[in-house]
């Protein structure tokens, strides 16, 4: 099993505070993955458990693993921030109570250069074969603004990748190309139904990618 030092991690949690953020989490995978995993942030679900994708966003997930014959034990699962972002808002109860409680909300900028350090240690130390980004914000973290995955979800990218660099405050691109394919994020199916569809396509490209690489 891979894990990110404990410096690393203290480094992660130093440089985000002050954020609306809320607890930290490891990525979890062995150190040779069949693939690596970039998803965009922790839930509540995940801040609870410290384990990724523990949530329904994460039965979904485990579901598109297994199609293509992995489990989680076989995949490094990360992702663009550590911490649970949030935002406030308001539930009504059963009983008509209004109560306040946070709601995700998709990271800042600010908040994905702040855990940049994490994600670019763990591509360099594990050098996944396949780095599958799941939405928009892991994908646009290792490609840039410009990617979106409604146009390049089930593609195999060949490509450098953006890694911090904190002496000039900004991303620049690797020297080496990686195997990038992005996807949906598991979560997208249960507020776009429809996006169902292409995500299960794109995994069975995904698994037929695998076995030609054996």
């Amino acid at each position: 099993m891979y894990k990110i030092s404990e410096e690393l991690a203290v480094l992660g949690i130093e440089r985000i505070k002050g954020f609306p953020v809320e607890g930290f989490v490891r990525g979890e995978g062995p150190r040779n993955p069949a693939l690596m995993l970039v998803g965009e942030a922790p839930g509540e679900n995940e801040v609870e458990t410290g384990i990724p994708f523990t949530g329904r966003a994460g039965k979904e997930l485990m579901a598109s693993l297994a199609s293509i014959g992995l489990s989680r034990e076989d995949v490094y699962i990360t992702s663009a921030v550590r911490s649970r972002p949030y935002k406030w808002g308001e539930k009504k109860e059963r009983n008509g109570e209004i109560v306040k409680r946070k709601y995700n909300r998709a990271p800042s900028k600010k908040e994905v250069i702040a855990h940049a350090p994490i994600l670019d240690t763990e591509i360099r130390d594990i050098h996944p074969p396949i780095i599958v980004t799941l939405g928009n914000v892991g994908l646009q973290r290792l490609v840039g603004p410009q990617a979106k995955v409604t146009q390049l979800h089930g593609t195999l990218m060949e490509t450098p990748i953006l890694i911090w660099n904190e002496k000039t405050k900004a991303f620049e691109s690797s020297e080496t190309n990686y195997h990038v394919f992005p996807t949906f994020h598991p979560a997208s199916v249960f507020y776009n139904p429809p996006v169902r569809v292409h995500k299960e396509e794109d995994w069975r490209k995904l698994g037929e990618l695998l076995r030609t690489k054996k």
